[in-house]
């Protein structure tokens, strides 16, 4: 279905009662209905990667987040964003709209697209990645697969929500640029590309100013500049003033609160505080959020015949999609695949039993069934011996003389088996929505444990299952083969088992660094803020850009994962392809399985760049699934737009011409091939004055050549061989100082008197030799 965009319907004629109660939810997960206005109810749920639903009928959800009926729980999106798969992305959300629409459900709160500030956000199991990029991609891909199906996205959480640390509260404090090219973004793309019917505003406030009441990002930059013309609901609880929100750009306060905020509003026009126009505005949007929600119901009846897919379709496509989401970040002597008809494989660990499969909050979704490693394992070993030990207790509390029982037991059984695979990994009391994690440490116990096992036998594999990175220094390189599990939804036990026998070979790639240490990541020393506000201190040094441009060792690199297979890269070109960059390179696999390879392409510079630039940023990838021996070229499209930084003084993006290297990797840390581009600037909109500095006056394209022509004329007036601009210790000694200083020296070759007469030539656009 192709999504179109109904034309706005005419201010509905409502009493001013009515309209400010349409402007607040009429329960948990409903919106209020006028149906004499023709505007339906519309029913949302949480569950960016499931729904959770109510048990009995009502109003499309609840508090109670233990309290959900079953729903397929998919791999949530710290799984689904080291697929680097944005088709897949749009599968999963095709199914997820399927399923709510089976259960009445229009709008899906989600996908979440914040990014990934630091490893100890509690909430990093609802994001995809620490790159706006691939952030982008892969949330723009749900919000398309949901929409062209007939549900609705609630792209969220608007915006700079990186923390859970005082998230009702706490101030985000980040300089233009980086809220432009980091924090914002992938909202942007998302809403300029695909359109999603909804954004929630988040909790907390962007440089002082709550986002429920912040007019300049709900409407000056979200809808005056990106074009948004759907609605802006709150998160729930997100509102404290409710006419300053209205005001601002809010048309939803989610959950309804009764009717004590909708008399607020109503008094508040009445008293000629708030605009009743303003009012009607956000009623126009709700009236069309109701429309696009309505015709989702009927075109999705309209297209479907037959039975929708059955729960074990659902559970299937939830196992494909985990198949890519494992990330295998070592195998030394290729210790994996393991050999499935023989030998002995000692299971170790709770987690194998008893897996963590999704994050913790209100996200949490009553899964249809739920595959264990540990059963998958049993179930794919055609021949080899699968024998199990929980090694460590369950999350709960057993004595400590239990847990060094455990420990014993699977160490003996390690040293009887072939093979240890030890899955280890954090409990839900580690991490979850509400609050940060204190460390990234896995438990004491299991570090031990896992020291114990490798003793006793070195053929050890290591399977990881947590939401947020782990640290994995120094303990990583005492084993052979380490798999990152991350949270793989209610299917994700076997994607594990079969990933592990071979009969899948691992895509995934890193979303984001793993570090050596917490005390490494680029936002350590500003994290999480105190008094209520948090610094971005690391500018737009977050995730690998931070890590690169200090030059820090980290233990796995963004973009990072091996294959059963190897792949060769060559033939790198990067040609112009009208206002765009086309960059194409071959890959070969040059083992003996067949494989697919995410080709991640990069770029650097340009040389003498005005503005502090990480090493390399991700501008495209692409994947490739290629057979032994078989080679394929692919191609990224780089739109030259892409290039540009945004320029907090001129309030605008830039690019900067000059050299620019592009690079073709396997990771930001593997390059295989890199090739330069020219590219021409953008002229400055930067209005030169006396206070603009030497080198801000020749940067300009007018600017610098008329001062160039004093500059010049000044010395052959003095017969010099030489001016003070072709010396260049001279040079860099002047390009810093403002001009109407520089006007100040006797040798000037402009005048404080001079100083107005080339700015007005300047700003009039006379070029040099007409002055």
């Amino acid at each position: 279905m192709t999504q179109q965009t109904p034309p706005p319907p005419a201010a509905p004629r409502l009493s001013l009662i009515e309209k400010a109660s349409l402007t607040s939810g009429a329960g948990d997960f409903v919106t209020t209905a006028a149906p004499e206005a023709g505007i339906p109810a519309v029913t949302m749920s949480d569950g960016p990667h499931g729904l959770r639903l109510p048990k009995e009928s009502g109003d499309g959800g609840q508090v109670d987040l233990h309290s959900a009926a079953p729903a397929t729980c998919y791999p949530p999106a710290v799984a689904l964003g080291s697929s680097w798969d944005p088709e897949l992305a749009h599968r999963v959300a095709g199914a997820l709209a399927d399923e709510a629409a089976s259960h009445g459900v229009r709008v899906l709160l989600g996908p979440g697209i914040n990014i990934k500030r630091s490893p100890l956000c509690g909430r990093n199991f609802e994001y995809f990645s620490e790159d706006p990029l691939l952030t982008a991609e892969m949330g723009g891909a749900m919000v398309r697969g949901l929409q062209e199906s007939g549900v609705g996205a609630a792209l969220k959480h608007y915006a700079a929500n990186n923390q859970e640390t005082d998230r009702m509260r706490v101030s985000a404090d980040v300089d233009e640029r980086p809220l432009r090219e980091i924090y914002l973004r992938a909202f942007e793309r998302i809403v300029r590309r695909d359109r999603p019917w909804s954004v929630m505003c988040s909790y907390n406030a962007v440089n002082g100013t709550l986002l429920s009441e912040n007019s300049r990002l709900l409407t000056g930059i979200l809808r005056t500049e990106w074009g948004f013309d759907g609605v802006v609901m709150s998160d729930w609880g997100a509102v404290r003033d409710r006419v300053a929100a209205l005001r601002a750009g809010l048309d939803l306060q989610m959950p309804g609160t009764h009717g004590r905020t909708d008399a607020e509003v109503v008094a508040a026009v009445r008293a000629g505080e708030l605009d009743e126009s303003v009012l009607d505005t956000s009623v126009e949007r709700l009236a069309l959020f109701a429309r696009r929600a309505d015709e989702g119901v009927r075109a999705d009846e309209g297209v479907r015949n037959g039975p929708r897919m059955s729960a074990d379709e659902h559970h299937h496509l939830a196992g494909e999609a985990a198949d890519r989401c494992v990330v295998l970040l070592r195998n030394e002597r290729d210790i994996l695949p393991l050999d499935p008809s023989g030998g002995s494989v000692a299971v170790i660990g709770e987690l194998a039993r008893t897996p963590r499969y999704q994050g913790a909050g209100s996200s949490q979704v009553t899964p249809t069934r739920l595959d264990t490693p540990l059963d998958e394992l049993r179930e794919l070993a055609d021949g080899a011996r699968v024998d199990f030990a929980p090694g460590y207790p369950a999350p709960g509390g057993e004595v400590a003389e239990t847990a060094g029982a455990l420990a014993d037991e699977a160490v003996r059984l390690a040293a009887a088996c072939d093979t240890v695979v030890v899955f280890l990994g954090l409990s839900a009391a580690d991490e979850s929505e509400g609050f940060d994690r204190a460390h990234i440490d896995l438990p004491e116990g299991q570090i031990l444990l896992l020291e114990r096992l490798v003793a006793a036998n070195p053929r050890v594999v290591a399977v990881l299952s947590n939401g947020g990175v782990v640290r994995t220094a120094p303990w990583h390189a005492t084993v052979p083969a380490l798999v990152e599990g991350w949270l793989l939804g209610q299917a994700g036990g076997g994607a594990l088992a079969r990933v592990l026998f071979g009969s899948v070979n691992p895509s995934g790639k890193l979303a984001e660094t793993v570090p050596l240490r917490l005390e490494d990541s680029p936002s350590h020393l500003s994290f999480p803020g105190e008094e209520g506000r948090v610094r971005y201190g690391e500018g737009v040094f977050v995730g690998y850009r931070g890590y690169d441009a200090a030059a820090r060792e980290v233990a796995f690199p963004f973009g990072h994962g091996l294959s059963y297979t190897s792949f060769a890269y060559s033939g790198l070109r990067a040609e112009r392809d009208g206002d765009a960059f086309s960059v194409s390179v071959t890959v070969t696999n040059t083992g003996r399985r067949p494989g697919r390879e995410v080709v991640q392409i990069y770029s650097t510079g340009p040389a003498g760049s005005t503005v502090a630039r990480p090493p390399r940023e991700l501008r495209g990838f692409v994947s490739v699934n290629l057979a032994p021996g078989e080679s394929r070229e692919v191609a990224v499209v780089i739109p030259r737009g892409e290039l540009a930084y945004y320029s907090a003084r001129e309030s605008a993006w830039r690019v900067e011409g000059g050299d620019y290297g592009i690079e073709a990797g396997s990771s930001s840390r593997d390059i295989r091939g890199s090739a330069v581009i020219s590219v021409e600037g953008d002229p400055s909109g930067v209005a030169l004055s006396g206070r603009s500095t030497i080198a801000e006056w020749l940067d300009h394209p007018v600017g610098g050549p008329l001062l160039m022509e004093r500059f010049m004329a000044a010395r052959a007036a003095a017969g010099a061989a030489a001016g003070a601009m072709e010396n260049p210790t001279m040079a860099r000694f002047l390009s810093g100082m403002p001009l109407e200083v520089v006007a100040e020296f006797p040798q000037s070759p402009v005048g404080p008197e001079g100083v107005a007469e080339l700015t007005a030539l300047a700003a009039a656009g006379t070029p040099a030799g007409d002055a």
